[in-house]
């Protein structure tokens, strides 16, 4: 079982939340000047790596808020959880991911 930390709630179980999917994602300036391909890659194609990865989390079943998690796929290890753009802004008390290929 996944241990997230809210930011404003504190540790809970993974079942009070909701995964969001990839983070950091940029929305595309032109929506409407995009073909179907650029739209369906934007949409549907994200990254899959083995190692750290920055993903959105909503604490549904609690406050409902977004925040950010950078996880290890590969061990499950929650390597830090921050509200804004960058780990930078992380909750006090997570470790800071360590790899080189953290989030974008």
């Amino acid at each position: 079982m996944l241990l997230l930390t809210c930011p404003w709630c504190g540790p809970r179980d993974e079942t009070e939340y909701h995964y969001g999917g990839q983070a950091h994602v940029p929305y595309p300036e032109d929506p409407a000047a995009l073909s179907d391909e650029e739209w369906a890659q934007y949409l549907f194609y994200r990254d899959n790596p083995e190692g750290p990865y920055a993903e959105r989390w909503s604490h549904s079943l609690g406050c409902r808020r977004w925040f950010n998690v950078v996880r290890d796929t590969a061990t499950y290890e929650v390597l830090a959880v921050y509200t804004g753009a960058s780990p930078d802004s992380q909750v006090p008390g997570t470790p800071t991911p360590g790899h080189p290929g953290g989030p974008r």
